[in-house]
Parts: structure tokens; C-alpha cells; sequence
């Protein structure tokens, strides 16, 4: 792995610190709202590659030391030049039969963090945060491990993340039952905030949105809309299959942390322009089912959003021309049929190459309930 950084890269992040925590590469800018033209310029993806296995054995990283033997998921979020991978239901220990999300030492979710910027080789952790006393990895916000039955808590599962300052904030689910396959149910949708790099996490219960919403998952970026600074968030339900829909906030901890400050999408007027409500049932679907986790990122090659997200099947990238679409058809971007149980395909902008054409990202497998580290290249239409 590489850990050797560039003299622009070393200055990257001697500023970085010096401004505190924010999210994104230094040198990297936050996309617009605008619209970004009138035609789809994607017109497929090649060259899909299994670059390395992230965690379980035989991973690059060692991480059954941490007692992460089985974890799936792996959503990430830039900090200064740290990357942090939240992980789902963890185990440390399985036997070696063991087939999807089971064993013992089970914990709800852990992260690892990173300092590793090439991707190529596959991505080197460089610690967890938090960890207990064993210096194994510990959960931001445990679940209750409740009977699978849907009358109390499962467990906490983290969607996805951002920060703003020198907070860092975790979407998750809390989980009252796992259904058939890419099925589950929800008891809501709650926060997490960590304002010491992860070492400690505090749970928010004043932003939370019901188990029956349409914001159980949810996939974000920073946006900035006529000179002011959003936190755009995708969300779709429990579940596989369901739709997207959008809400933002403005990138101000005192918003984030106010239910009250998130408005959500509901379409456009006569002129195209967006319109947003205070009300959560005006949001209007942006992409039709079926979606399961998702990620959404700029791309600075297509100079168009990209969405990424699996359907119970294979998984798929699409297309935007602004956060609420138009989005372009759906484009296969690994096979079921190749990878078994694949889901949860997530994207960071920090991890790209060949001017962005190619993209990295997470892939969990279910049959070796691990999370592994694949590219593909974007092709544009001439």
C-alpha cells in the first residue's frame, strides 16, 4: 500500500488540519447544484475489477485481531486526510463454515480509519476508533440485540456519513427484524455524532425520521446551491426496494442537528427550479424502486452525479444531471451471476484514477460476509 505522500499532498493536509476537520481531499471542490447540461454522457462502464479483500481472513488488513473476523457494508467519509469505513453487524469470531452475517463476539458496528490515498493496491487501515480495552474494535452506538421478532431492536446498522466542522456524523438504522433476503423492517432512522475523530460517539435523539420512511438509508454529499453549503441526503426505506428520495440541510452543525432545518425535495416549478418542503410526505420519488444501499458522488470526469446501488441482484451505476435528475437508465455494473450475494456498493471521491474514469469502491459479499475492494472504469458515449 502506498503511504508516501506527494509535497502537495503533505501540504494538502498540514492546511487541512490547520482549518480543523472538513470533509473531501484538499484541493477538491464541492460540486454545485446546477444542472449540469442536457444529455446523459455515460455509456457504460468496462474493465470491473476484484482488486483486493478489505476484512476477514486473508484479508491485506489483519482484521480478526481487532475481533473482526465477519462485517459487511463500508461506507465512507473523508477528514482531513483520513478516510473512515463504517462497518455493520460485526463479528469476531466464525467457524470456518460459516456462511453470511453469524458468529460469536457479535458487536453492531465498528470503523476502521485510513491514511492510505492509492487506491490501486487495495486500501491499508491504519487503525479503529473506537476500540475498547482489549483494543478491539468497538461500536459507535450499540444495538439492543434484541429476539428477531420485530418487538424490540435488533441491532444498529450505519448507512452513511459526512462531516461539517469538527463533527463527524453517522447515519443509521435501527433494525426490529430481518425479513427474506433484502427484506427488513425499521423502528426509525436515527444520528450519531463524533467530535474527537471517532474515539467516542454520541447518539442524537432528536433527529430521527420513523421506521416507515422513506429516509431509513441514506447515501450524501456536500452541495453548494446559490453561494450556500448543503449536505444533500439520498434516502430510500427499509429494505431493497424501494425508491429514492432527497432532503438537505445546510452544513451548519447547529442544522444537522435540528430536524426541524432538513427540507426535502418536491419537485420542480414551470422553470425547472427545485422546490423544497418542511414537510417529509411532499418528497417526491427520483429514482424508482428497486434500490438498495446506495452511494452517490460528483464525478469530475462525466462532469455528471453517479449514483451506485444494488437491487437484491447485481448492482448498477446511474447517471444524474443535477442531485434530483433527471437520472439516466440504469447500467449494470457487477453481475449477480458473477458475484453472488453482492451488495452495497459504495463510492468515495477521494478514491479515483485516470482523470476519474476510474472508480473505486466497497462491495460486502454475503457468503464470506466480508467486504472487498473492486474498480471499474467509466466509458463515455463519443
Amino acid at each position: 500500500m502506498s503511504h508516501h505522500r506527494s509535497r502537495s499532498r503533505r501540504l494538502c493536509a498540514v492546511a487541512t488540519i490547520a482549518a480543523t476537520l472538513m470533509l473531501g481531499a484538499c484541493g477538491s471542490t464541492t460540486p454545485t447544484a446546477d444542472r449540469a447540461g442536457d444529455d446523459f454522457v455515460l455509456a457504460g462502464v468496462s474493465g470491473l475489477t476484484q482488486v483486493a479483500q478489505l476484512t476477514g481472513p486473508g484479508a491485506i488488513n489483519d482484521t480478526e485481531k481487532v475481533g473482526v473476523a465477519g462485517t459487511d457494508l463500508g461506507s465512507m467519509v473523508n477528514v482531513g486526510d483520513r478516510t473512515y469505513f463504517f462497518f455493520g453487524d460485526t463479528f469476531g469470531e466464525r467457524g470456518p463454515d460459516s456462511y453470511g452475517g453469524q458468529g460469536g463476539a457479535w458487536r453492531s458496528n465498528v470503523s476502521a480509519w485510513t491514511t492510505d490515498d492509492d487506491p490501486s493496491d487495495g486500501i491499508t487501515f491504519g487503525g479503529w476508533a473506537p476500540v475498547d480495552e482489549f483494543d478491539w474494535a468497538a461500536p459507535l452506538i450499540e444495538g439492543d440485540h434484541d429476539a428477531n421478532d420485530g418487538g424490540g431492536e435488533v441491532t444498529k446498522i450505519p448507512t452513511y456519513g459526512f462531516a461539517v466542522g469538527d463533527a463527524m456524523y453517522v447515519g443509521y438504522m435501527s433494525v426490529n427484524h430481518w425479513g427474506d433476503p433484502g427484506v427488513w423492517e425499521a423502528n426509525h432512522a436515527g444520528m450519531v455524532v463524533s467530535r474527537d475523530g471517532g474515539a467516542s460517539w454520541t447518539d442524537l435523539p432528536d433527529v430521527r425520521w420513523p421506521g416507515d420512511s422513506n429516509f431509513v438509508q441514506l447515501a450524501t454529499a456536500h452541495v453548494m446551491d446559490a453561494g450556500a453549503e448543503y449536505v444533500y441526503l439520498w434516502g430510500i426505506p427499509a429494505g431493497r426496494f424501494g425508491g429514492v428520495e432527497l432532503m438537505r440541510v445546510p452544513a451548519s452543525t447547529t442544522a444537522v442537528e435540528d430536524i426541524a432545518a432538513y427540507t426535502y425535495f418536491a419537485g420542480t416549478d414551470e422553470t425547472g427550479t427545485p422546490q423544497w418542503s418542511a414537510d417529509p410526505d411532499a418528497a417526491e420519488t427520483i429514482v424508482d424502486p428497486t434500490v438498495g444501499e446506495l452511494s452517490v458522488m460528483w464525478s469530475e470526469y462525466l462532469q455528471r452525479w453517479v449514483m451506485t446501488y444494488s437491487d437484491a441482484g447485481s448492482a448498477y451505476i446511474r447517471e444524474g444531471l443535477a442531485p434530483w435528475g433527471p437520472w439516466g437508465e440504469p447500467i449494470e455494473m457487477v453481475s449477480a451471476d458473477d458475484y453472488p450475494g453482492l451488495y452495497s456498493p459504495y463510492l468515495n471521491p477521494r478514491y479515483t484514477d485516470d482523470g476519474g474514469r476510474r472508480l473505486y469502491f466497497t462491495l460486502s459479499l454475503w457468503g464470506p460476509y466480508n467486504v472487498f475492494w473492486f474498480s471499474v472504469d467509466l466509458d463515455k458515449a463519443d
